[in-house]
């Protein structure tokens, strides 16, 4: 048992970390040569002001006064330079944002993961390429852009992580503290001859990362008092830092200026997904070098932003958040930045044709070099026979049309140049994605081919162990062939051989020869197979038809689950009649009502809006009122039936109201202290984190008969619940768990209704950690029922109150009793364990039904791991890393979701039986396990 589930936790492990080499590997790639266009660039320096999480709607449109939030940034776009929306991808966080603009790449999906203290892996930046770069701003970012740059001449002033507090009074200080910070830099700079020959240099950089926005912005909204006011201070702010530019240079006009943003955020304070208001930033530009404004009569737009805005007249260019880096790059004269995939928009530019001629060529030259750096890689790593080339592409086009442009720019023909540079850099690009993705195929259908096999297996495994299906399979033993095993072997040195001959990386070993010994198993129980089979055909072929099409029809509704919530409340509902389309009805009626009334009450929350709700802590505080009444009833009872009440469940059970006051005055206390902008009192902190550590030990020291542990699991977790909701979610675990505890006499009945086994007394069934094995039985059809009953729970538990798919569903306000300092891990660990306290209470319940039933667990495991294993096979061909970048989001984190249940479901497993079984004792008195 314990071999099989290690096994089958590395095979899943193996099956999840696919999509990343498959979909979503790193486009870095090394070996080029810099590349700078060879003309004088007209700034000497540049200055890049980064307003972290300002939406582009929010710096561009009036007010209610018809009046602008930002009056010098939108008096820039009338009299100065050029504007437009930088258009950015998921996922929209401070890290990619940032590599893209500075670095002018887009990293992989899985890099929001790595962390945003440092970089993991090195790239060549602007930052790099500069001369001096001086940097301003959060030590989240700074420090990514310092590590790994050449020399010694990226300088960073970073403010301490804990001032990025969400409960903080005023968060703008965080962009005044940067403001003042340059302003103390340019006095010392008076005085220092060495810092002033430094700051006068051309090809220098200066960088000003503004957090208040983004933190005002998750702790109050955009559309809050405090957001709107940060605008108005930033761009007070930043006019003043221009003034201070212009007269320390003596007005010189060699200063280019970029305004602009990382990404945006959703009206209800968050981001990270594809929605518009994340991916829509603005970008604003001035100076030297810059086009200066251009009036047209009409732009075409599929927005309707440019009336909104009011700004129809003045000029709109939008690019790609990747393209600011080449921008950037050529205003000052460096080298592009080595694996930037930016096009640069020569709209922006207020220079010669020739320059801009000169500089898309220097563009096309330097994405060129990684087509050519990326097809030489795969060309040796690919046996000559098997390589294809990009055939848009050839060697002797990419000489063609280099000498064309080349020539295009003797004779002056500009524009011809330019458009050229174009063509080619496009089909540079879609050169790379083809090698990128060259070996795509050939490792999904490996990873395919394994997931069948698996599934398979695992199938065949349940049919032979926990099953009477095959009871007629001849017990003589037959003599061991040796051809099947000895294919698979040929098989796999075959495969192994075809790797090493093309150099593959380490991952390509696992995924390709992983089918192979999971087939072998297969095949092995050919008998099973034959029996099987043969069983079926004894099997009318209307029942056969009519359970096959069960079967397909709820793992669909699952999977449509995923895309569209309300297919919860549609399978929500079907199981409330499930009652009266059996027997159930007229042996119990009023459980039958009360399952129908709590999957129809359950049935409200997947309709219920996900995201863009306002806190609702009167809802909070009446879930907080129902568990107290739930405490006082189970209280009530206990003391009524005086032969099993002792003083030590009385303590507990007081101990647990208890902690459902003290989270009910946190919520309220920090709430209040919040709005008052006096930050998360200490004493609510430590509060919180007492009732969280508490939540997984006091139910230890309840009864371990089945409901008194199950509702004292269920009062424990709802502590901590309460603590971590802001509105209506806070009812979800509450109706969840009522209908999980029918559900347990649900299966009794029906149990005791086939005629399997004669009804035990509930309140007499104790949990066991050892389980007597003389009491198991063999599955029935109604098992798989019991089965999908449990991962259509699951996946109720994850989606009904919030759609985890999403990034920007994530509401961080959910943590703040816990804490209101930045700190990305900590804040979603406490996230994740909000998600995962509905699927512990659902866990616990099926452990009950498990017990009541006596089903084997796992027997009821291996049949939910089939269904979870279809599903995510589902997902694995529904992944795309094309389309709207809120496809993209959404597809892999689809899959992640179901690999990452199946794989969570065995520690969960694991700890639904230490929180049901394990029985700790007061006072002193040592563990023990009730057997």
């Amino acid at each position: 048992m314990l071999l099989f589930f290690t096994l089958g936790l590395l095979v899943h492990f193996v099956f999840f970390a696919s999509i990343f080499d498959i979909y979503f590997t790193s486009p870095l790639i090394h070996g080029m040569t810099p590349q700078f266009t060879p003309l004088p660039p007209p700034a000497r320096r540049l200055v890049l002001f980064v307003a972290d999480g300002l939406r582009a709607d929010s710096l561009y449109e009036l007010d209610e006064n018809g009046n602008s939030r930002a009056p010098f940034i939108r008096s820039i776009i009338m009299h100065e330079g050029s504007w437009g929306i930088s258009h950015t991808r998921v996922p929209t966080e401070s890290r990619p944002g940032h590599v893209a603009m500075i670095a002018g790449f887009y990293e992989d999906v899985s890099a929001v993961a790595k962390g945003w203290k440092e970089n993991p892996v090195e790239f060549d930046s602007l930052f790099n390429e500069s001369k001096y770069t001086w940097s301003w701003g959060s030590p989240d970012i700074l420090p990514m852009f310092a590590k790994g740059a050449t020399g010694d001449h990226v300088y960073t002033y970073s403010y301490d992580a804990e001032r990025e507090d969400f409960g903080a009074d005023d968060a703008t200080k965080l962009d005044t503290w940067v403001f003042d910070k340059v302003k103390d830099f340019f006095h010392a700079a008076r005085n220092n001859q060495s810092l002033f020959s430094k700051v006068n240099e051309e090809k220098v950089v200066f960088f000003l990362h503004l957090l208040g926005l983004d933190t005002n912005g998750h702790a109050h909204r955009p559309s809050s008092r405090e957001y709107k006011d940060n605008i108005k201070i930033v761009d007070d702010k930043v006019k003043e830092i221009v003034s201070m530019f212009q007269h320390f240079y003596g007005n010189d006009g060699k200063t280019a200026f970029i305004f602009t943003s990382d990404h945006g955020m959703t009206d209800w304070g968050s981001h990270g997904a594809g929605h518009p208001s994340e991916t829509l930033t603005p970008l604003v530009t001035w100076g030297a070098g810059i086009k200066y404004p251009q009036k047209v009569s009409a732009q075409q737009f599929e927005d309707e932003f440019l009336k909104e805005w009011r700004l129809e007249s003045w000029k709109r260019q939008d690019v790609n958040q990747a393209d600011i880096a080449p921008l950037m790059a050529s205003l000052i004269g460096v080298p592009f930045p080595l694996n930037s995939v930016g096009i640069l928009p020569v709209e922006y530019l207020n220079n010669t044709d020739l320059f801009k001629a000169e500089s898309m060529f220097t563009n096309a030259v330097q994405i060129l070099e990684q087509f050519k750096v990326k097809m030489t890689q795969k060309k040796e790593a690919t046996l000559p026979f098997l390589f294809t080339p990009f055939k848009w592409l050839s060697d002797s086009k990419q000489i063609d049309i280099l000498r064309k442009a080349r020539l295009y720019i003797k004779q002056g023909k500009f524009d011809e140049a330019v458009s050229l540079c174009t063509e080619l850099i496009h089909l540079a690009l879609k050169g790379l994605s083809y090698y990128h993705t060259y070996d795509r195929f050939f490792l999904g259908i490996s990873v395919a081919i394994g997931f069948v096999g698996w599934t398979s297996y695992v199938s065949l495994l349940i049919i032979k162990s926990h099953s009477n299906l095959t009871r007629s399979i001849s017990k003589e033993v037959k003599k061991a062939s040796h051809l099947l095993p000895c294919s698979f072997v040929a098989i796999g040195i075959l495969v192994t051989f075809f790797l090493l001959i093309q150099a593959c990386p380490w991952t390509y070993y696992v995924y390709c020869l992983l089918p192979v010994p999971i087939w072998y198993a297969v095949l092995k129980e050919f008998q099973v197979i034959q029996d099987l089979v043969a069983s079926l055909l004894t099997f009318p072929l209307s029942h056969f038809v009519g359970h096959l099409l069960i079967c397909t029809l709820g793992i669909e509704v699952l999977v449509l689950s995923f895309f569209y919530r309300y297919m919860l409340t549609a399978g929500l509902v079907i199981f409330a009649g499930w009652p009266f389309l059996t027997q159930l009805w007229t042996r119990a009626k009023v459980t039958s009502l009360s399952w129908t009334f709590f999957s129809l009450l359950l049935a409200v929350f997947p309709l219920m809006p996900v995201v863009g709700r306002k806190p609702d802590l009167s809802l909070v505080m009446s879930a907080g009122l129902l568990v107290l009444l739930l405490s006082l009833f189970v209280i009530t009872s206990l003391i009524k039936r005086k032969n099993s009440f002792i003083k030590e469940e009385l303590l507990v059970h007081l101990l647990q109201m208890l902690s459902t006051v003290l989270s009910m005055y946190v919520v309220y206390s920090t709430h209040n202290s919040l709005l008052k902008k006096q930050g998360l009192p200490l004493m609510n902190q430590v509060v919180s984190w007492a009732i969280l550590a508490s939540s997984l030990v006091v139910p230890l020291l309840s009864s371990p008969v089945l409901f008194q542990r199950l509702i004292s699991i269920l009062l424990s977790l709802m502590s901590t619940y309460l603590l971590l909701s802001t509105g209506y979610e806070a009812l979800f675990p509450l109706v969840l768990s009522c209908l999980m505890f029918i559900w347990i006499h649900m299966e009794q009945e029906t149990l005791q209704q086939s005629g399997v086994c004669c009804k035990q007394k509930l309140t007499s069934i104790q949990f066991s950690y050892n389980t007597d094995i003389i009491q198991f039985r063999h599955l029935c059809l109604d098992d798989i029922r019991r089965a999908f009953f449990l991962v259509f729970f699951l996946v109720t538990a994850f989606f009904g109150t919030g759609n985890i798919a999403s990034i920007n569903s994530f509401d961080l306000a959910s943590v703040y009793c816990f804490l209101t300092v930045f700190s990305p891990f900590m804040m979603g660990s406490l996230m994740m364990w909000k998600i995962l306290i509905p699927f512990v209470l659902v866990m616990c319940a099926f452990e009950a039904v498990q017990l009541t039933t006596q089903l084997s667990s796992k027997s009821l495991f291996l049949i939910v791991l089939v269904i979870s294993d279809i599903m995510a096979l589902h997902f694995f061909f529904l992944v795309k890393d094309y389309g709207s970048w809120l496809d993209i989001g959404t597809s892999i984190s689809h899959y992640v979701i179901v690999m990452s249940m199946t794989i969570f479901l065995v520690f969960l497993n694991g700890l639904a039986q230490l929180l049901t079984t394990k029985k700790l004792r007061l006072y002193g008195k040592p563990k023990s396990h009730l057997i």
